[in-house]
This record gives C-alpha cells, sequence and structure tokens, in this order.
C-alpha cells in the first residue's frame, strides 16, 4: 500500500511515522482480539505448562506483579499523547495555536469521556455512573498533557514526577477508616475515592483515580513525539529513548524489589507507571527501528489499517461486538465446526478468531473507502 509508505532510509524519520501507525495498530488489534474472547477461549485449551504460562501473559496480574496484558493500556496511553503531538505540529504549520487548537481539544475529551461513561451502560445494561473506562481516563491524561505539550521535555518530566509524587502521598498518608493500607486490595486511597466519586467499588480493583498516575504515560507519549520529529540524527533518537526506557525499568523494579512501592496495575502505583512506561519505550523503538530505519514495511497495512480508526473499532467492539457480533458469528462458526465433531473448546477459539476477522475487515473495508472517524 503505497499510501503507508515513509521516508527513504537515508534520512532521518520525520513527519508521519509509520512505526507509530504500527504500534497502535498493534494495540487495537490486541484489544479487539481480547473483546472476541479469544484469549479467554485459548486459556479453555490445554497447551502444557509453557503454552499455558504464555496464554496467562494476555490476563491483567491479579495484583502485585506484572503481566504482558497489563502493559496494552499503558501503551494505549502513550500513543494517544504521541498522535496528539504529531497532530499539534501538523496544525501549528497550518497556523492553528495552541489556543484555538486547544478549544478542538476540549471537546475532543468531552466526547471520550461521555463514550467512556457511555460504555459501561451498555456493559451493564443500564444507566450507570463509572469512571474506570478507559476512555475516560484518556479524557483527563489528554487535557494534562495538552497543558504543557509546549513545554520542554526537562518540563514535562517535572510534572511526571510530581504527578508520581502526588500518587504516593495520597496513598500513603490520605488514610480513611477502613481504606487506610496504601496498597492492599480494596482498602486503598483508590478504593476510597470512587466511594466519594460513583459510591461504589470495582470488584475487580480498578480506581478512577488512576488518572493522575497514567496522565505520566500520555505525558511521555507527547515527549516521545518531539524526541522522534526532532532534527537529531536517528541515533541520537535511539539512544535518548533506550536510555530513558532502561533509566524508568530500573526505577520501577527497585522500588518494587526494595519492598517500597509494589507493582500494582490495578492502581497505578509509581513503580508500575515506571516500569510499563519502560517496557513501552523500549517496544515502541523496536518498531521505529524495524519499520522506519530498516524499512521492513511489508506487512505494516495489516495492522494500520486498524489503527488508522482506532477509537472507532474500539467504540464497535465494546459495544456491537459485544453485545451481537461475538454470539452472531459463534453461531455459523460453532454450528458448522460442530457437524465435524471439533471439541467445544476449539470451537470457541476459532469463533473468537472468525469475529476477529470480521472486526478486521470492517477496518479494511472502511481504509479502502477512505472512511476515518475522528473525534
Amino acid at each position: 500500500m503505497e499510501a503507508l509508505e515513509t521516508h527513504q532510509k537515508s534520512n532521518p524519520p520525520t513527519g508521519r511515522l509509520l512505526s507509530l501507525d504500527v504500534m497502535r495498530g498493534i494495540i487495537m488489534v490486541l484489544l479487539a482480539a481480547e473483546s472476541c474472547l479469544l484469549y479467554e477461549s485459548l486459556a479453555r485449551v490445554n497447551f502444557g505448562t509453557i503454552g499455558n504460562a504464555v496464554i496467562n501473559q494476555f490476563f491483567h496480574h491479579p495484583w502485585h506483579g506484572l503481566h504482558f496484558w497489563d502493559l496494552v493500556q499503558p501503551a494505549f496511553m502513550t500513543m494517544a499523547g504521541t498522535a496528539m503531538y504529531l497532530s499539534y505540529q501538523k496544525k501549528l504549520k497550518a497556523g492553528v495555536s495552541w489556543q484555538q487548537n486547544g478549544k478542538h481539544v476540549l471537546v475532543r475529551c468531552i466526547k471520550l469521556f461521555l463514550f467512556g461513561t457511555g460504555l459501561h451502560c451498555v456493559y451493564s445494561g443500564k444507566l450507570v455512573w463509572e469512571l474506570w473506562n478507559v476512555l475516560t481516563q484518556l479524557s483527563i491524561t489528554t487535557l494534562i498533557a495538552y497543558l504543557i505539550i509546549e513545554k520542554s521535555i526537562k518540563w514535562q518530566l517535572a510534572v511526571s514526577v510530581i504527578l508520581l509524587l502526588l500518587t504516593e502521598f495520597l496513598y500513603r498518608f490520605v488514610l480513611m477508616p477502613g481504606y487506610n493500607q496504601p496498597f492492599v486490595f480494596g482498602k486503598n486511597f483508590g478504593s476510597w475515592m470512587d466511594l466519594v466519586l460513583m459510591g461504589k467499588l470495582n470488584s475487580d480493583g480498578w480506581v478512577a483515580i488512576n488518572i493522575i498516575p497514567t496522565a505520566v504515560h500520555t505525558i511521555a507519549g507527547v515527549a516521545v513525539g518531539k524526541i522522534l520529529l526532532s532534527t537529531k540524527s536517528v541515533n541520537s533518537k535511539v539512544k535518548v529513548l533506550f536510555f530513558t526506557a532502561v533509566v524508568s525499568l530500573i526505577i520501577g523494579y527497585t522500588l518494587d524489589l526494595l519492598d517500597i512501592t509494589p507493582i500494582i496495575k490495578r492502581i497505578s502505583t509509581s513503580s508500575f507507571v515506571l516500569t510499563s512506561l519502560g517496557w513501552v519505550v523500549l517496544i515502541l523503538l523496536f518498531i521505529f527501528w524495524l519499520v522506519d530505519i530498516k524499512k521492513y514495511q511489508r506487512f505494516a497495512w495489516v495492522v494500520t489499517v486498524v489503527g488508522m480508526n482506532s477509537i472507532f473499532i474500539y467504540l464497535f467492539f465494546e459495544s456491537v461486538g459485544h453485545q451481537w457480533l461475538n454470539g452472531a458469528v459463534g453461531v455459523f462458526s460453532d454450528g458448522v465446526f460442530s457437524l465435524v465433531g471439533m471439541n467445544s473448546s476449539w470451537l470457541h477459539v476459532l469463533s473468537a478468531l472468525f469475529t476477529l476477522l470480521a472486526e478486521w475487515g470492517l477496518c479494511y473495508w472502511l481504509y479502502n473507502k477512505k472512511i476515518f472517524f475522528k473525534l
């Protein structure tokens, strides 16, 4: 697909970076697969000790620890920050000021908030007030990141540190009756805040106040965009990003290993934010090297067609897909393959794969029609 090609290998990447589209596309495919119940279906199949351990990585860690799947949401938030910075730079060149673009960002954040809270109503089958959806949180972290989008990377780093220190302070020193154990499931500051904001707790331990520490992911995305679009040499960009990722990983894992702050994704502890950010930057750096530097782009379109309609497909598989398509595909898939005596566990796997293929096909059709939904 010629429309997805980037600059020649001899020049440092500038402008639109295909690696960012690939990264975003991979994230959306992974999320779509979860919504299609692919991982849940695979977990029902016995692949042996090693195979089952690999499948387990596609589920959130129950509390203290880190699985691969715990990196997807941070990657989503980070890429949102990067995309916002690239869009902002493009608009600046077109003569759109920070203030003018700010109005568009504010409207977009309002839409994200409404879609995020609306999805919880869809999940519940009734009107509810719940603030745990990633879109709801992204609506706030985007605003925070945009307020400092013109600041230097050092300035953005300082704000990020302040947000993480604020998180530490709130969990350690705002101790309410029954919610005075900073890093205990359902007994922490975040759970207490959920009672204040929503009058309820999340049964899986997620908390709405995650908007404070996860804003660091979105701010980091802005900083990554600045580095990748800078006039520095490719080697300099790679070194800066690699060094940043390693330092972030060292600090995050050290906080956990020394029992200072445990790595807990569900309440986004500072150690989790730093560790997950380090892994996300390393993954992005590898894709940047592979796609934009080495020019391995032949199959990039497979995921970029999904990433180019990221918000649309997310809303689709979390509503229409979850409520109807999964079951509808299963009716035909299970019906056909059960005739040949296929095991019920593998029937679920095939149904999930066919549903995922249908959703990918929808994105492919939209791409060919040049239909791109934006907020």
